[in-house]
């Protein structure tokens, strides 16, 4: 049999791995992941931020010791020119909100956070913390005075403790937004905004005009201010 006269094979597509399949309908809610690689990184925070205590596990949680290394990498990594985080948000660990904060702030590499769904409690820093902020039309934000759960001991040291972590949580938003610190305390210590408790609840453009949040904007908005601020053409605040 000659060269011509033996049969051709046809290339096929390429196909999904049964066990890829089916580990992407687990944990994307599709068959197929689209490939693509991007410079910019997206960092997810959802749920409660979760710390020094393990929360139940029908929590929907952000354990910060998982997002540590991936922000190294962000740092690291020549290929990623950018971070974007995506917050939803109910709160959690005040140390371990703070950690990831600072951890964004420093950041040599521009960065772009979008508020979606909440942001709320220890959420508010993480937020801010990005070189520039959305939130999105329809989300909240939640300012309270900070809270402990579970045993407290009853001593003056205790009321000294929470009253330099706040000062530490205040510092820390008004060092990287645009609100004072007298109107932020102001919006923490709030009476009648929420339902047995102190506060107040600022949604979508609220929270832009108050000077919390850069911008009211969408996923669009914020990619495109990320790519805007790696090329250098945007301010960094």
């Amino acid at each position: 049999m000659t060269e011509e006269e033996r049969p051709r094979k046809t290339k096929t597509a390429k196909t999904t791995k049964p066990e890829n399949r089916n580990e992407n309908i687990k944990e994307f809610a599709q068959i197929e992941v689209p490939a693509f690689k991007s410079d910019i990184h997206c960092l997810t925070i959802v749920g409660q931020i979760e710390g020094h205590m393990v929360l139940p596990a029908n929590n929907k949680t952000t354990k910060y010791e998982h997002v540590i290394p991936q922000l190294i990498a962000v740092e690291e990594n020549p290929d990623i020119s950018g971070l974007l985080v995506v917050l939803n948000t109910v709160g959690g660990d005040v140390e371990a909100g703070l950690a990831l904060a600072e951890m964004i702030a420093s950041l040599s590499k521009p960065s772009v956070s979008i508020v979606l769904g909440g942001g709320h409690s220890i959420g508010v820093p993480v937020a801010v913390a990005a070189s520039y902020s959305y939130i999105a039309p329809t989300a909240t934000m939640t300012i309270h005075p900070i809270r402990l759960s579970g045993l407290v001991i009853g001593v003056p040291q205790t009321y000294e403790y929470l009253d330099k972590m706040q000062d530490r949580v205040v510092r820390f938003v008004t060092e990287h937004s645009n609100i004072t610190e007298k109107r932020f305390r102001e919006l923490m210590f709030r009476t009648g905004e929420l339902a047995r408790d102190i506060g107040t609840v600022l949604v979508g453009r609220d929270a832009v005009e108050t000077g919390l949040i850069d911008a009211v904007g969408g996923v669009q908005q914020a990619v495109a201010k990320l790519h805007e601020l790696v090329k250098g053409k945007g301010e960094i605040h």
